[in-house]
């Protein structure tokens, strides 16, 4: 079994912390906090950028020295509303005091310092249809690389429907060999509505040597070192999951599958997959 699949905790509010240790890999880290209203987090930057991200829920934001006021918007993310997002650089110091219960997501990866602290959404943040038929689903672009607001990260939103594929055809990006391919690691956190469903990721590799297809409950994240990811909503739960990808360069370069890239070739006229 790789351990590809982290539960959240309940010993604290900080119920992710998946760091490039504890995943074993070179870029990403992903934290996630459930806060009460009143409760109040802390964290330095020290040699990482980061994106916060409101997923749920309202707080106060400081960052970097800066008062960004009241920020969130939306109580549930399956409100598909724009999130409220926010850059920090390294050698900074992010605080967040929550006025509702609030889900904050800490995404973060190496820095080079090349950018200030700003607001990334909601204003810029534009829900856009992707694909067609079963394997439609909606995305929120937070910081993909179309926006130049960050060294390394790319950060993005997926709504899929009950009963619809994502992250398909089947695709992977783990070869560092611009323009064909990008090496990204890439975490996914998952959401179920209603939240006692289920939905199904396969993490694998076209020799075999990784093949884990796993039953993913609300709360949990997926780690992507490398392979083909695809997901699956159930009939009768919709599935939210927020992605953070890093690497060498802050590109999105993919392969599909070639058992499965004809459906791609198909359908010729939807995007890329997410």
């Amino acid at each position: 079994m790789a351990n590809l699949l982290r539960k959240p905790t309940n010993t604290s509010s900080k119920c992710h912390n998946i760091t490039t240790e504890s995943a074993n890999w070179g870029y990403v880290g992903f934290g996630l906090y459930k806060l009460q209203a009143g409760e109040t987090v802390k964290e330095p930057t020290d040699d990482l950028e980061v994106i916060l991200v409101l997923v749920e829920g309202k707080a106060m934001v400081t960052a970097a020295g800066q008062d960004f006021g009241e920020m969130g918007e939306r109580m549930s993310v399956f409100e598909r509303l724009a999130p409220h997002c926010l850059y920090v650089p390294n050698g900074k110091i992010w605080e967040a005091t929550a006025t509702t219960a609030c889900t904050l997501a800490v995404c973060t990866a190496p820095s080079k310092g090349s950018h200030s602290a700003q607001r990334l959404g909601p204003e810029g943040i534009t829900l856009t249809q992707r694909g067609k038929g079963q394997n439609t689903r909606f995305i929120n672009n937070i910081a993909m690389e179309d926006r130049d607001v960050a060294d390394s990260l790319l950060v993005t939103e997926v709504f899929t429907p009950a009963g619809n594929w994502s992250s398909y055809p089947s695709h992977r990006h783990d070869e560092d060999n611009y323009p064909d391919m990008t090496y990204l690691e890439e975490t996914y956190y998952h959401r179920l509505n209603p939240s006692q469903g289920f939905a199904v990721q396969r993490v694998y590799t076209e020799d075999g040597s990784l093949d884990e297809t796993m039953s993913v409950a609300d709360g949990d994240v997926v780690l992507v070192p490398k392979g083909h990811h695809p997901c699956a909503a159930p009939y009768g739960y919709d599935l939210y999951y927020l992605n953070v990808m890093a690497g060498p360069l802050r590109k999105w370069r993919f392969k599909n599958d070639p058992a499965h890239d004809w459906i791609a070739q198909r359908d010729a006229d939807a995007p890329s997959p997410s």
